[in-house]
């Protein structure tokens, strides 16, 4: 199925292919992938539109192969993604690495499906700490971005692609396996962003300037410390400048409610039945799951009693929001590993329980 990249109109259209109409309203060049459900519908889409557009798209033998074309391509300085899930992202880890060390701006959309190992092909959270923390080896950190409904895949699919060659930094946008199926009505628009001039590092021929090269170390030791320490120069910019978070109804909340991604819809839902019951709760999502809102949860622990962080897994935002809190307020947690999101009323009952508990 080729889904026609319409402008300014609602249509109704599951999240995989919005991801892949935004794509190409960013101005995606190149496309290489390798199927796997439940995202292969993106790489689908793209088999037909990056052809019927003249643009590049391979279907790779592998993801390690995907993943290494991306990092090819964008070194040209042009605009080139993956997209993958869970334990094929697994298989990335170390590609990821080196782009981060490279400075280059891959873009790779992870639909998180079950897990641990193979799993199974229903939606998880589970790959909170793998897109956030990351497998490769090194200090590095790559900017993260979780939409919670399939408008927000386009916007963030736009901003993903802005921010990497802002940064020249790679981005994971990451959704799951419920936000790639479900089908919503969207509105597509132009690419809102500017272009960012690629001139100055991208490997374009040496004819008429000096050579190039992009590589991920430096041989001495002194050196590559101060190449890493000047990573983390960029890392702190885009900590400063880049937090992108959501509150509902925290003003005089004595709980606020933390979740990210699809979880949250839930959640809102939630919060506005217990404060239909006078129950003073609110609501918490992180769009950047890097950089994390460390400092706006920090704020909010030196009024807020108790947050309650829930999530598609076993537990794993809910370290990041412990460790901004810092013991100010207490930090609950309720999830579940793998499937549909946690219902409304079970989130009411435990709201429920935690403010009349102790």
């Amino acid at each position: 199925m080729v889904v026609e990249c319409l402008t300014g109109t609602k249509v109704l259209m599951k999240g995989n292919y919005a991801i892949a109409n935004a794509a190409v309203l960013a101005g995606c060049q190149c496309y290489f992938g390798y199927p796997i459900t439940p995202q292969s519908e993106i790489g689908e889409f793209m088999s037909g539109k990056m052809q019927q557009l003249g643009r590049a798209y391979v279907s790779a033998e592998s993801e390690l192969a995907a993943i290494n074309m991306v990092i090819g391509a964008v070194s040209t300085g042009v605009k080139a993604m993956s997209s993958s899930s869970s334990c094929a992202i697994s298989l990335m880890q170390e590609a990821l690495s080196y782009a981060t060390s490279d400075q280059l701006p891959v873009v790779l959309v992870s639909v998180m499906r079950g897990g641990p190992g193979l799993g199974n092909i229903y939606p998880s959270q589970g790959d909170y700490n793998q897109a956030t923390i990351g497998g490769g080896n090194g200090d590095y950190n790559i900017i993260v971005l979780a939409p919670s409904n399939v408008q927000e895949c386009i916007d963030l699919t736009y901003k993903a692609f802005y921010l990497a060659f802002k940064y020249r930094n790679p981005t994971i946008l990451l959704a799951d396996g419920l936000l790639g199926q479900m089908m919503e009505p969207v509105e597509f628009y132009d690419y809102p962003y500017p272009e960012i001039d690629t001139s100055s590092w991208a490997l374009t021929g040496a004819k008429g300037r000096d050579a190039r090269v992009i590589r991920s170390y430096a041989p001495l030791e002194t050196d590559q410390c101060v190449y890493v320490d000047n990573l983390f120069k960029k890392y702190k910019l885009i900590e400063e400048n880049e937090v992108e978070y959501e509150e509902y109804m925290t003003d005089d909340a004595e709980l606020v409610v933390a979740a990210f991604g699809s979880m949250y819809r839930n959640v809102k839902s939630a919060v506005k039945i217990c404060r239909e019951k006078g129950l003073k709760v609110g609501a918490f999502r992180p769009i950047t799951l890097y950089p994390f809102p460390s400092k706006r949860l920090s704020e909010l622990a030196d009024r807020v009693e108790k947050f309650l962080v829930t999530e598609i897994n076993m537990g794993q935002m809910v370290r990041d929001v412990r460790l901004a809190v810092n013991g100010k307020a207490r930090v609950l947690f309720k999830g579940k590993a793998v499937g549909a999101m946690i219902d409304v009323e079970d989130l009411v009952e435990e709201i429920e329980k935690q403010m009349g508990g102790v």
